[in-house]
């Protein structure tokens, strides 16, 4: 019979961890609604289905702005074509407008920045997301919208070329969005502080319906209750989404594989989900964790999101304020020694908090939470590639993560 040593010892000599990582990086991006992201949800599919258990395919369409191209050029003082990319989300449109450079866009810049900002182009930076003290970026297109904004531009902190990340929400007051790169967003910064700065601003996107799917796996303990331990699969068209999210998805399938054997003598079953459209503002998870009904709702005890697990060798637990999952972060810790870093406020920036919207307990696992070098920095970038991935470090991830499963899974023992 297969024991927890086997399981934790397999993560570290077995090869489908990182066969698994390499395989969703080769299909590139996978930003939701794309054929990339199609061919992740395939290889997810299949893997899934060699673990066992009872499968479901949870289908559901989703309606947006698919993003197709955009042209960004400075028009005054000087002229010239500046790196910019289309934003998941935006409207299409054809702005030409003053730059309102507003700093890192933080609502005590929107306010002083007054009626400066109607019908003209704001240009916010983006930050470093995981920290507690930055401003997420979906704050900032909201504050330009209410402020009259004819269009959002999001200049990118890390400097390699623009920055991705979803904007709009297919209201009919929202505005083109892009992101651009840092040197762009300097040299527009430039522009507005010596005088009047024009850009024209050429978003191309187009309204498109198309089926998107979560992807669950059940693998039954001795009660009808379960632990849930996610991911999301999609990601941008820049790079690969390695980091976020290979790493995350990656990670679910192998933690399902190593425990299948050992579910059925757990006091609770391990629900394997892989949820999809993430990044446009966590519908997938939202979707599942907020549409149960009652009574399974209530079977689901505690949720595992993993997401962006490498970067950096400390691991941090996003908790979302809940003292059950600190003691389950402190447990694990102990009886390992690997120290895990409790973050305490209710963050919405991945799927635990839609589970923690439906009132349940969950927490995200995530790799150097507030640490400045982190390599999660480069998130959202044309640098999330695979060659970030310390395959030692993402087995370490999923060694812990395995571990906060099982003592969810048995935590009355």
């Amino acid at each position: 019979m297969a024991s927890l040593e086997d399981a934790l010892g397999a993560i570290w000599t077995g090869t489908e961890l990182q066969r698994d990582f390499e395989a969703l990086c080769d299909c590139g991006g996978r930003l939701a609604g794309s054929e990339s992201e199609r061919q992740a949800r395939s290889y997810l599919s299949s893997r899934l289905d060699e673990i066992g258990g009872k499968r479901a395919d949870l289908t559901f369409d989703y309606t947006g702005n698919f993003p197709l191209a955009a042209r960004l050029a400075l028009t005054a003082p000087a002229q010239r074509e500046l790196e910019v990319l289309a934003l998941p989300g935006s409207p299409p449109g054809d702005v030409a407008g003053t730059v309102v450079d507003l700093g890192l866009g933080a609502e005590r810049d929107f306010a002083a920045a007054g009626d400066l900002l109607e019908g003209a182009v704001a240009l916010v930076r983006h930050e470093y997301p995981f920290t507690t003290g930055h401003t997420h970026r979906r704050f900032k297109y909201e504050w330009a919208k209410r402020a009259g904004a004819a269009a959002f531009l999001i200049a990118n902190d890390a400097g390699a070329g623009p920055v991705a990340g979803g904007a709009g929400t297919g209201s009919p007051d929202d505005i083109p969005a892009a992101g651009i790169s840092r040197s762009a967003g300097e040299t527009l910064a430039r522009a507005a502080g010596a005088g009047q700065a024009t850009v024209r601003l050429e978003v191309e996107s187009e309204r498109r319906t198309w089926p998107a799917a979560n992807l669950v796996l059940d693998l039954p303990g001795r009660t009808g209750e379960w632990v849930v331990v996610c991911a999301h699969y999609d990601g941008h068209e820049l790079a690969e989404s390695a980091m976020d999210n290979a790493t995350g998805a990656a990670a679910v399938l192998e933690i399902g594989r190593r425990l299948a054997p050992l579910a059925g003598s757990l006091r609770r079953g391990i629900r394997l989900c892989l949820f999809t459209v993430e990044e446009w503002g966590l519908t997938g998870s939202l979707r599942y964790a907020t549409g149960l009904p009652e009574d399974e709702r209530r079977a689901i005890s505690a949720a595992v999101a993993l997401d962006s697990i490498t970067g950096h060798p400390r691991l941090c637990a996003l908790t979302t304020g809940s003292a059950r999952m600190e003691r389950l972060v402190a447990l694990v810790s102990a009886r390992t020694a690997v120290p895990v870093d409790v973050v305490r406020p209710v963050l919405a920036n991945s799927d635990h908090h839609s589970f923690h919207q439906a009132g349940i307990d969950a927490m995200r696992l995530i790799a150097g939470y507030g640490r400045a070098d982190s390599l999660t920095r480069r998130l959202l970038t044309a640098a999330d590639t695979r060659d970030l991935v310390d395959p030692a470090q993402l087995k370490a991830a999923v060694t812990t993560a395995t571990l906060l499963v099982l003592a969810a899974c048995d935590e009355d023992r």
